[in-house]
């Protein structure tokens, strides 16, 4: 394998591909990537796995909040943690699986995966329906003020629209057959319980950083 990245040594790509040269034709194969695009996600993996110690080959769950915090400027520990269930179920570890797959997730134009994926992460009592307990607290985060009692309106009225928006066969809960079909005609809404997908100007960082076009291409009619 020819040397991917000049930031590291001849030794260190080397090494970097016995650990995940094997692996980089599977994942590809299995997501909306080409060889080298996985090649460069995991080449980034790589390097924050290398900061765990000598022998590290994985990335730990605190560098993933890490990521979160500070390349897409999300401080809800909720939707991180929902976000990194949806990917893998270790309590300790982000495989190069899992990595690979976020990715995927966010760079995909399928909005069947995408709603799957965000119905995941806000159903956080794992029912398979969102209560309006659920959409409350979700609703909590939308706004920021010292009136407290206006603040409370808010939320009570949002939770109530939002209720009554998606919950369309009005039993008090919102499946996903009520989700689904409310996103399907109206697609912006498939982040209706908070942000959980990249912006456009994060999508812009992320194909910058790694350095493949063919995703940024892929990313501007999302």
């Amino acid at each position: 394998m020819d040397n991917l990245d000049s930031t590291i040594d001849t030794m260190e790509n080397s090494r970097f591909g016995a650990i995940y040269g094997g692996l980089i034709k599977d994942l590809a194969a299995s997501v909306n990537m080409t060889p080298m695009e996985v090649n460069c996600l995991l080449m980034i993996y790589y390097k924050f796995a290398k900061v765990n110690g000598p022998g590290a080959k994985q990335m730990v769950k605190k560098q993933f909040y890490q990521l979160y915090l500070v390349l897409f400027n999300v401080a809800n520990v909720q939707i991180i943690e929902r976000t990194l269930l949806a990917i893998t179920k270790d309590n300790k570890y982000v495989s190069p699986q899992a990595w690979i797959s976020l990715f995927n997730l966010y760079i995909t134009k399928d909005i069947n995966v995408r709603m799957r994926f965000a119905f995941e992460v806000y159903d956080t009592k794992g029912t398979g329906v969102i209560d309006r307990e659920q959409v409350g607290i979700a609703c909590d985060k939308f706004f920021y003020g010292e009136d407290e009692d206006e603040l409370n309106e808010l939320k009570a009225d949002m939770t109530e629209f939002i209720m009554k928006k998606f919950d369309t066969d009005k039993d008090g809960v919102i499946s996903y057959e009520d989700y689904s079909g409310v996103v399907s005609q109206q697609p912006i809404l498939v982040e209706f319980l908070g942000w959980l997908f990249p912006s456009r100007d994060d999508k812009d960082l992320m194909a910058h950083c790694i350095n493949f076009d063919t995703i940024l291409n892929v990313v501007d009619n999302s």
